[in-house]
């Protein structure tokens, strides 16, 4: 039985646009409250399971002040091999990571959790990005444009860095920060009223 829209919000807890964006394009209503937790790997925690874990605690972090609500969390990381890779802190770095990444396939990975009234939801996805080989010169260009600078793996699929893909395996949301087909199957889970039964 699904929750009407009016009845139960949703809450996204994430600061990230692209999240705001994805999950706005379903036209379903939700509001937005950013979760501030310690984002810091732990010592041999896998992609998948940092991803995972991080998603809860923001999850649950926003829960607690928002009681009643559904709140959707997610957290992204890129691994190479089993290097993780997240936002750069300069060009300097992101200039690295790109040419780590360059001409290679990596995973992209995405915690998604859903919790609320005396529930939780969660998943992982994955999907395999391969890069074109890149010249030091698209780098470098790359890299002082900006864009890489809050974005897991120092790039950015949707926007001037859809240049640096040769292919994409699995969820394109996913690479942006939030796979929609697996969101939604949480929201279902949860009974929350989906765009298609949302009238």
């Amino acid at each position: 039985m699904h929750t009407p829209v009016g009845q139960t919000q949703l809450v996204l807890a994430s600061a990230s646009p692209r999240r705001r964006e994805l999950l706005g394009q379903l036209g379903l209503a939700f509001e937005v409250s950013a979760a501030d937790i310690d984002e810091t790997p732990r010592a041999g925690e896998t992609a998948g399971a940092y991803v995972l874990r991080l998603a809860q605690e923001k999850a649950r972090t926003v829960a607690t002040r928002r009681p009643g609500t559904w709140v959707l969390a997610a957290d992204t990381t890129v691994a190479l091999e089993d290097t993780l890779l997240g936002k750069p802190h300069d060009a300097a770095e992101a200039r690295r990571m790109l040419g780590l990444l360059s001409g290679r396939t990596h995973e992209v990975h995405t915690g998604v959790a859903l919790a609320g009234p005396g529930a939780e939801h969660a998943t992982v996805v994955r999907t395999r990005v391969t890069f074109r080989s890149l010249s030091p010169e698209e780098i470098t260009w790359y890299a002082a444009t900006g864009e890489p600078l809050d974005k897991a793996g120092s790039y950015a699929i949707q926007g001037k860095g859809g240049f640096l893909v040769a292919s994409v395996e699995g969820s394109p949301t996913n690479v942006i920060g939030l796979p929609l087909g697996e969101t939604l199957e949480l929201l279902g889970r949860a009974g929350l009223a989906l765009p298609w039964s949302a009238r």
